[in-house]
């Protein structure tokens, strides 16, 4: 690149396909755009989103760790912050913030430049919280993307309210407007124009709530030809095979893995479901809204701050 210094440098856990990473793909073009020298850092490997953004021509650096607990990233994320002297870091996600916080006080960076992002209500790692409760002061500000986050972390972590900010998320609603419906008929063996589609799409992750949505499905099955159809890529897929398989739906699901061509499906679907366990302000609710598609959602925080 140039040599300049970035004006920001974000920092995030990882650059795999899902709702984060693409908020930040989003959120680092929009400010180059505007004129802001934006580099990025991946605490483990560059990724799909990564080198999506290194072919946008951003600069992107991977630390390569191997997991949550594998703190030799914070030695190499500290040595990038103090070879390239960013003017501001944003961290987002749990553990690039942590490393963020511990890596800036290494080079001696000041806590007031660096801004840090959670983007879910978490419930399933409590610890998550004890540490930010003991680390909120290692940043100028946390930020929050729903009202459901900011009041979790105020009143879990503990973190006080003047050092939260609320940001909420959001989406570009004209691209998935402007989308021609999928053809159903393209999506698997057996399927019609007129087939009813239930549409699911995300991170295929525990959290998502996916074991709930299949058995649920399976009285769905008994009594029309839907079928289930589940957008992205995650480390429970074989899970799933196996679930969908034991409930007799084998050729009633169908995982497609990761798509781009999400719009066209959200255009074209009958139903939108969506079982988290928890979220934060989910880009794929707001999506499904946008075309007004029919959303069957769990009440958890996130999603009861855009259903009611």
């Amino acid at each position: 690149m140039n040599g300049r210094s970035p004006d920001i440098l974000y920092v995030i856990t990882d650059l795999e396909i899902g709702g984060v990473p693409l908020h930040l793909q989003r959120l680092a073009l929009a400010m180059r755009e505007r004129a802001f020298q934006v580099e990025i850092v991946s605490l483990k490997t560059v990724g799909p989103v990564g080198k999506s953004l290194q072919q946008a021509g951003v600069e992107v650096f991977a630390c390569e760790g191997r997991g949550g607990w594998d703190f030799r990233v914070i030695g190499r994320l500290a040595e990038l912050i103090r070879r390239k002297r960013p003017g501001l870091i944003h961290s987002l996600l749990f553990h690039a913030n942590q490393a963020s916080r511990w890596a800036a006080r290494q080079v001696e960076f000041p806590p007031e430049r660096i801004l840090c992002e959670i983007q879910t209500v978490e419930v399933e790692r409590g610890w998550h919280l004890w540490v930010d409760r003991a680390t909120w002061d290692g940043c100028r500000l946390t930020i929050g993307n729903s009202p459901s986050v900011i009041a979790h972390l105020e009143n879990k972590a503990r973190i006080p309210r003047d050092r939260l900010r609320l940001i909420r998320g959001g989406i570009d609603p004209s691209i998935i407007q402007a989308a021609a419906p999928a053809d159903k008929r393209a999506l698997g063996p057996g399927i019609h124009a007129d087939t009813p589609v239930v549409l699911w799409v995300g991170r295929l992750d525990p959290v998502k709530g996916l074991d709930t949505l299949v058995r649920a499905f399976k009285s769905v099955a008994g009594q029309s030809d839907a079928r289930l159809m589940l957008v992205g890529g995650g480390p429970i897929r074989e899970r799933i095979v196996r679930d969908s398989r034991e409930q007799g739906l084998a050729d009633r699901v169908h995982l497609l893995g990761p798509r781009n061509d999400v719009p066209g499906l959200l255009q074209s679907c009958d139903v939108f479901a969506f079982p988290s366990r928890t979220e934060g302000l989910p880009n794929a609710l707001l999506e499904a809204m946008a075309v007004g598609c029919p959303i069957v959602a769990t009440d958890v925080p996130g999603c009861r701050d855009l259903i009611h």
